[in-house]
């Protein structure tokens, strides 16, 4: 067997794995995930794939095993620190989950992750207080303050300045002595309340700027392409391209198997799971598009993302 077959065979083991997981059927999940570990021993994917099923179905303590064995494979992989911050979290561990987002900093630093980095160590202060802890997230958020920002970056900013200088609660006013009762004017009838404005919808992860001379096949070769050659960001950001010409074409399959290939490196990407939602809508699959917003919702509860909590508020709104 060639080195490219068993690549080959590997990656669809893994996304198999990937999609069962997605569609609730954790047994199947874990049996493509043991076949992927099985043709390419020693890569962390299908350890961090089963450990993300596990958690999704609220079994931190089996998911724990398996991203503790990613971490034997792989000690700085992000997505098993990660996951087993959460579960440690979930377990109610604090003090461990405390030291496993310390590690997550550290991680997060090294790969340049300043704003994850801080929103993990405003976590880990938050659950074991430390001199240590209170110096690093400081040193953290002043990196981060100098460079450039955007709105993930800022949030994780206000929550580190929160920890770090919280504000004096303001003292009581003096009770104000009573004053003799005015003259009744005459009753007028109350002007109804305006209705609460509601914020605008954001615009759907699959809302890409396609210019329309881009074909199916030109965008399918840049994806493969950006999947050969790396990095995921760019190969993750041509697999949305296409999926998003797909849904414009009434392809809805073809959207979904786009989707599903950028799953397969990307598990955690929370946009790529709204647009996967609105497909599942538009397919027809009305409960499996519920299934997958309250999954997203329950992770970002998790990680206490309130921008991924208003996205996914969003979409709903929009699925209806």
């Amino acid at each position: 067997m060639t080195a490219g077959t068993q690549y080959e065979r590997y990656k669809s083991a893994l996304e198999r794995g990937h999609l069962a997981a997605l569609r609730g059927t954790l047994e199947d999940a874990l049996a493509a995930y043991a076949e992927a570990a099985s043709i390419v021993p020693g890569r962390a994917a299908p350890l961090t794939g089963a450990g993300n099923a596990l958690l999704r179905r609220k079994r931190p303590a089996d998911a724990l095993r398996y991203f503790v064995a990613a971490l034997d494979v792989a000690p700085r992989d992000e997505v098993a620190n990660q996951g087993r911050a959460q579960c440690l979290l979930a377990m109610d561990r604090r003090a461990e989950a405390a030291d496993a987002y310390d590690a997550l900093v550290d991680v997060w630093m090294t790969t340049g992750k300043l704003a994850e980095a801080v929103n993990a160590a405003c976590r880990a202060l938050d659950l074991a207080e430390g001199r240590d802890r209170r110096r690093m997230l400081r040193l953290l958020a002043d990196r981060l303050r100098d460079a450039p920002l955007d709105g993930p970056g800022q949030a994780a900013l206000d929550r580190a300045a929160g920890l770090l200088d919280p504000k004096p609660q303001p003292q009581p006013e003096p009770e104000p002595q009573p004053e003799p009762e005015p003259v009744p004017e005459p009753a007028v009838a109350p002007e109804p309340e305006p209705e609460p404005a509601w914020p605008t919808p954001r615009p759907s992860p699959l809302d890409r700027h396609l210019p329309p001379d881009w074909s199916l096949d030109a965008l399918e070769s840049a994806a493969q392409a950006a999947l050969e050659q790396g990095p995921r960001g760019e190969a993750l950001e041509r697999l949305l391209d296409l999926a998003a010409a797909c849904r414009r074409d009434g392809r809805l399959d073809a959207a979904l198997d786009a989707c599903y290939r950028a799953v397969a490196f990307e598990p955690d990407h929370v946009d790529l799971h709204l647009g996967m939602a609105e497909l599942y809508a538009l397919r027809g699959w009305s409960a499996l598009a519920v299934e997958k917003l309250d999954l997203v919702g329950r992770l970002a509860e998790i990680d206490g993302d309130a921008d991924a909590l208003a996205r996914v508020a969003a979409s709903r709104e929009a699925t209806g």
